[in-house]
């Protein structure tokens, strides 16, 4: 089974082709670092308007480096929160329009849940329940993984 994984969800464009649940057989990410360095941070519009412009060339690339066309997708993976509302939009009705024409299902992803598993591409799933730190922009979390999707949200930063 090949996904196609697609994030926009603060100021990157991401796109990566899994093979399999576990193989990665690219990971394109397009930074905006740049951009919003002169504003002292992310800056929501210019964040939404810059993915627009880099979705279709990353998607582009990540399939390219897969060695594989958009035909071959099982499957899409979609960031839709949380994140930046308008950046999001980006990426999801991307993945809806991609979705509706070629006829490839996809499932919208929490962008917390996916750093959370995201190691487990490499590492065997440990025993649950474990502790999980996600540290993403202001969502750094402290988490007891019960199972996959059973979260218990144990400490959260407080100052953002």
């Amino acid at each position: 089974m090949l996904v196609l994984g697609i994030d926009t969800s603060c100021d990157d464009t991401s796109a990566a082709v899994v093979k399999d649940g576990r193989i990665a057989l690219s990971n394109v990410v397009q930074s905006q670092v740049e951009l919003h360095h002169p504003h002292g941070g992310v800056v929501p519009e210019l964040a939404s308007r810059e993915h627009l412009r880099n979705i279709m060339p990353v998607v582009k690339e990540a399939l390219s480096a897969a060695h594989i066309s958009l035909h071959e997708i099982d499957g899409i993976g979609v960031t839709i929160g949380p994140g930046l509302i308008g950046s999001l939009l980006v990426g999801l009705y991307y993945v809806k329009a991609i979705s509706y024409v070629h006829s490839i299902p996809f499932i919208g992803v929490n962008h917390l849940e996916g750093h959370i598993l995201s190691i487990f591409l490499e590492e065997d799933v440990p025993d649950f329940p474990f502790i999980a730190l996600t540290i993403s922009g202001g969502h750094t979390s402290l988490y007891k993984v019960m199972d996959f999707g059973e979260y218990i949200l144990m400490g959260r930063t407080l100052d953002d």
